[in-house]
């Protein structure tokens, strides 16, 4: 068979480890060819593609970002190629397409899929808000990464005793601000799910101090924003992929906590170093797993799939139910969280 993979969308630890397993996978043990599309989908569209053999992906286990480079392509100009792309498929004789994204990538492969394309998808992102699996992998890292700096903020809010608002990735859903939070022992944890009140999120952080602590950490996700009526708060615009430009959160809770509470209060963003550098040993696992069962689904004709993680096993579901919505934190989540902040 001739099997092609993408890597579309923001970059995640461990897209490397998946492109290495399809191509272990597929040439070892199916005696199969495997190429890679440059830069995500934008690759399939202008025919933009690598051999990848053995060689290609030697030494990349451990590596960030991806071999294959990644890009955003606009939904309208995706809608439109569909036709270009069913004839590059064809051209280059491919069997399959197996394209590692996130919500975004997903959507696209449900549309070209439906649109009769050959597609096993495999989920990535940070964010871990796909539906249908249990872990993204990426996820790990970027929690490891955030509870890292999490440490070693404390030592410097103590020292100076400032309030530290840091802002982490998560769009529209908390995971990572809640499983930093709580492995870090924040004082505090803001969510997208969760509209926060000003004064309420004051008042928590303010009983520190009359408790006689010298600081405290405040996590906050960056899509958080106030409960209606509660604070003033600056939006952001929309990109030309349709995602919300953030203003900052914690730049604006940081000026908000300091008036209200008469303390130091400084905003930390952590920003991409969360998605840059070494995927953790288990994204490394997960996304190994990832690739191998994308393989065996696209030997197996199971197109229109996702690899999925359920408990311990690697499942198959249908990209359809995959992006018809977002995993967010339950409240029963946050209610744990808040009783060992």
């Amino acid at each position: 068979m001739r099997i092609g993979v993408l890597t579309s969308g923001g970059d995640c630890p461990g897209l490397n480890a998946v492109i290495r397993s399809v191509v272990h996978r597929a040439v070892v043990d199916h005696n199969d060819e495997v190429i890679g599309f440059h830069d995500g989908w934008k690759g399939l569209l202008e025919c933009d593609y690598r051999k990848l053999d053995l060689d290609a992906v030697s030494g990349i286990l451990a590596r960030g970002g991806t071999i294959l480079g990644s890009s955003r392509v606009q939904p309208a100009h995706l809608r439109g190629g569909v036709e270009q792309a069913k004839g590059h498929v064809a051209d280059l004789g491919l069997d399959a397409i197996i394209p590692i994204g996130g919500e975004g990538t997903l959507k696209a492969a449900r549309l070209l899929s439906d649109a009769g394309l050959p597609i096993v998808g495999v989920p990535k992102t940070i964010d871990n808000d796909i539906s249908s699996t249990d872990v993204t992998f990426g996820f790990d890292t970027a929690v490891t990464v955030a509870t890292e700096a999490l440490d070693r903020l404390k030592t410097t809010a103590e020292s100076h005793q400032r309030v530290l608002i840091v802002e982490v990735m998560g769009r529209h859903t908390g995971w990572i601000a809640l499983h930093s939070g709580m492995a870090a022992g924040a004082h505090a944890i803001v969510v997208p799910e969760r509209p926060f009140d000003i004064a309420e999120l004051a008042a928590v952080v303010g009983k520190r101090f009359e408790a006689g602590k010298k600081f405290a950490i405040v996590v906050v996700s960056e899509g958080a924003k106030p409960r209606e009526g509660t604070m003033e708060f600056s939006s952001g615009a929309t990109d030309v992929y349709g995602h919300e430009r953030f203003s900052g959160v914690a730049n604006q809770l940081s000026v908000e906590l300091e008036e209200r509470l008469g303390k130091e209060a400084r905003p930390v963003i952590l920003g991409h170093v969360q998605r840059g550098g070494t995927p953790t040993a288990y994204d490394r696992v997960l996304a190994t797993r990832f690739g191998w069962h994308a393989v065996e689904a696209v030997h197996h004709g199971r197109f229109g799939m996702m690899t999925a993680l359920r408990g311990t096993d690697i499942t198959l579901v249908p990209l359809a139910d995959a992006v018809q919505h977002l995993k967010t934190v339950p409240a029963d989540r946050y209610t744990e969280a808040e009783c060992v902040l």
